[in-house]
């Protein structure tokens, strides 16, 4: 590991401020920033550790959502009692993420902002578009399991790992920022994450030291709530393709539908196109059918994932099945 300075602000003024340095990083649970200077991914000459600001609560908004602070644990969140009632998907995807003490250490912000797991990205004498612009990506021709099928390009096909943004993306979170000059936003999460194209190391809009002070969910939106992950083992293990979905049944239809995916995508992936093909429909095992044709009908296998086509489509289907109640064959 490389030396490098340290500092630890007592206000979020004041960590915005020092995060606008070149070459700093804001440093929380450190759960995957320290793996990548240990590597030598990432080497910034300084950390802002922002662990100890007043960033650590829950609390409930004037519209009848949530705010959820930046540094709120991982376990926390699952394990709240209105996390677990109103956004049972959230609370199911965290737990479905990671371990038991890494959920005790990993932050809500941190979780949204974590790399990539492409081999290729950790492995520094391959050459990674991500980790080193021009230098190419060795992921494509090379051993691409569990890469990318949809919204990737020529540059890079990594997939984004994160359980908890793939259930943030379903319930339509916002999250909340600050900037260096006193400026603060709310970016919806389907506008926070940006495609590789030509410049996959740029993954977010946050500008330089602009940090994440909280994710705002809206009102409870009801239904059944569903996070189904497949991966190759029980744990430690990342999504081959994950489906979190809220959806609910009225008078024989589907009423309202939120369908996100994670493991397909270099961002949590959502095609509101499937969802308005289901709502106002009754729940059919021909309609998931069709449903999960056109979650991959711009899938693009590059080789070794190319399994993930055919299994992305059963898993919508099963969840489909499930949240509807209608028993749908594998």
């Amino acid at each position: 590991m490389r030396p490098f300075d340290y500092s630890r602000p007592a206000s979020a003024a004041q960590a915005t401020a020092d995060g606008a340095e070149t070459g700093t990083a804001f440093i929380a649970g450190g759960t995957n920033l320290l793996d990548l200077m240990k590597l030598e991914v990432v080497a910034p000459t300084r950390l802002v550790d922002i662990s100890r600001l007043d960033m650590g609560e829950i609390e409930e908004t004037e519209d009848g959502g949530l705010r959820i602070g930046a540094l709120v644990p991982n376990s926390d969140l699952a394990a709240d009692p209105r996390i677990r009632r109103d956004y049972a998907v959230l609370s199911r995807a965290l737990l479905a993420g990671a371990s038991g003490q890494l959920r005790n250490k990993a932050t809500t912000g941190g979780n949204l902002l974590q790399r990539t797991r492409c081999y290729y990205f950790y492995d520094t004498a391959m050459p990674c578009n991500k980790r080193q612009p021009g230098s190419g990506c060795a992921a494509i021709g090379g051993f691409n399991r569990i890469h990318a099928i949809l919204g990737a390009s020529d540059q890079c096909i990594a997939t984004h790992p994160s359980d908890m943004a793939v259930a943030m993306r379903a319930l339509d979170a916002r999250i909340e920022t600050l900037a260096p000059d006193g400026g603060s936003r709310e970016i919806p999460i389907a506008d926070f994450y940006r495609l590789p194209g030509d410049t996959p190391h740029i993954e977010t809009v946050l500008a330089p030291g602009e940090l994440i002070r909280a994710v705002r969910l809206p009102p409870p939106r009801g239904g059944r709530h569903l996070y189904r992950k497949v991966r190759d083992r029980a744990s430690y293990a990342f999504a081959l393709v994950s489906v979190a979905a809220a959806i609910r049944i009225e008078d024989g239809v589907i009423a309202d539908a939120a369908l996100a995916f994670g493991g397909l995508a270099p961002l949590p992936w959502r095609d509101t196109r499937i969802e308005t093909m289901l709502i106002g429909e009754a729940p059919a095992r021909e309609l998931f059918a069709l449903a999960s044709e056109l979650l991959v009908d711009a899938a693009q296998g590059q080789g070794s994932n190319d399994f993930k086509i055919p299994l992305a489509r059963r898993t919508l289907a099963a969840v489909l099945g499930e949240a509807c109640e209608l028993e749908v064959a594998a």
